[in-house]
């Protein structure tokens, strides 16, 4: 409508609305425009401290680390071999013993009368002998002063001087003469046999009697008397101590199959040296690769080993357990890095290289051996690079990084060299 000179304008809800609307949204771009120009240029990320060490070429050597378990040499377990009262026990538990040494006596006294009358019996089958021997010498003579009678009187039978009575009856003494030869003779074979029984008896006697003193069959060290002195013991009845011997010694581990191959083509070709650890002992004991088990263990895909020591100061002890280093050979130069400079991810294992400008470089790496606290590189590094072994989660590819160290010439020497 018109009033006067002015006119006034109607304007409906929704066409409200929207104007608002509109200017909201021009006032929120002016204000988000004005903040861009005022806000200040971001500042770079602090540099990452971390610590660094050199990618070194090196000969390292061919090893095989593995768990062992230490067998006596040998391990005998005594027992008697007769019954009786043991009356002495000779040896103090734990021990070291030689071989041959007296351990327990058994009473003898039984086995003495034994042996006393085995011997009164062989005597008197080798007086019934000597007997035998001497009407076998009687009776042959008396055979052979029949036989010479038996021809006279035959002869003098066909002359007509005797009768054929008379002959006969010499004959027939003759023949009687020779079945007494026969007989003595069959009489000392007889106890000829008595006699080898006597005699197996009189060493079977003797043996027994020896068996009452129980001697070391090995040199080696005794465990616990099982049995005490006074008791009364069967033969083959129960264990009396157990002997080990432990010098020398074995070390029994395994390896896995893949290794196999590498330790026979080394064993032919000469010894394979086989070091063993103690474990909170620093010295090590050296010993010589002897035996290889002839199948592979399918249910753990292992070999079974064993190594040979001298053992002269008795460290290893059966039973126990060591860390078992097999030394193979020396292999050629190659780049190892220490062991903490690995990460793994997941595209597999890198390392965080540092350039020149100070920034690292996210490496993947190929590994090999580890040799004490280093690693091998097989492929991935360069001799001379230098790798973040410490401070590694604060990195990214690209990242800027300080390096730390005990004196502040060595950070600036770690990159120059």
């Amino acid at each position: 409508m018109r009033a006067g000179k002015y006119v006034v304008a109607s304007f409906s809800p929704r066409s409200y609305n929207e104007c608002m609307f509109l200017l909201v949204i021009l006032a929120l771009l002016v204000a988000g425009c004005s903040d861009n120009k005022a806000a200040p240029l971001a500042r770079p990320a602090p540099a990452a401290p971390v610590f660094v060490s050199k990618a070194v070429l090196k000969s390292v050597p061919i090893e095989i680390q593995a768990v062992g378990n230490v067998e006596a040499y040998s391990t005998v377990t005594v027992k008697t071999q007769i019954g009786g009262q043991l009356t002495v026990v000779d040896f103090k538990e734990g021990a070291d013993v030689s071989k041959g040494d007296s351990l327990f006596v058994i009473d003898p006294r039984p086995y003495q009368a034994q042996v006393a009358q085995v011997e009164a019996t062989l005597a008197r089958d080798k007086a019934q002998l000597q007997a035998v021997q001497a009407n076998l010498a009687r009776d042959m003579a008396q055979e052979e002063y029949a036989r010479s009678q038996a021809r006279r009187y035959s002869e003098l039978s066909q002359q007509g001087v005797l009768p054929k009575d008379s002959a006969e009856q010499t004959d027939a003494q003759a023949k009687a003469a020779a079945e007494a030869v026969r007989a003595d003779r069959a009489s000392i074979e007889s106890t000829q046999a008595n006699i080898a029984v006597d005699q197996a008896a009189l060493d079977r006697a003797k043996l027994d009697l020896e068996y009452c003193t129980i001697r070391s069959p090995i040199d080696g060290r005794t465990g616990h008397l099982l049995v005490k002195q006074g008791n009364v013991v069967k033969a083959n009845d129960v264990d009396l101590v157990t002997i080990n011997q432990l010098r020398p010694i074995y070390v029994t581990f395994s390896v896995p199959e893949a290794d196999l191959s590498l330790i026979k083509a080394h064993m032919a070709a000469g010894k394979v040296s086989v070091e063993a650890n103690i474990e909170g002992d620093p010295s090590v004991e050296k010993g010589k690769l002897n035996f290889v088990e002839n199948t592979v263990d399918s249910t753990t895909g292992t070999i079974r080993l064993k190594a040979l020591f001298d053992n002269p100061a008795a460290k290893l002890w059966p039973g126990q357990f060591v860390r078992v280093l097999v030394r193979l050979s020396v292999s050629a130069d190659s780049i190892i890095v220490p062991t903490t400079a690995v990460q793994t991810g997941q595209d597999g294992k890198f390392v965080f290289v540092v350039k020149p400008e100070m920034t690292v470089e996210s490496r993947p790496v190929q590994t090999g051996r580890t040799i004490e606290r280093d690693i091998v590189i097989e492929k991935g590094l360069k001799q001379g690079e230098t790798v973040v072994i410490s401070g590694q989660l604060r990195l990214v590819p690209g990242s800027h990084v300080e390096i730390k160290s005990d004196s502040p010439a060595t950070s600036s020497q770690e990159l120059s060299q």
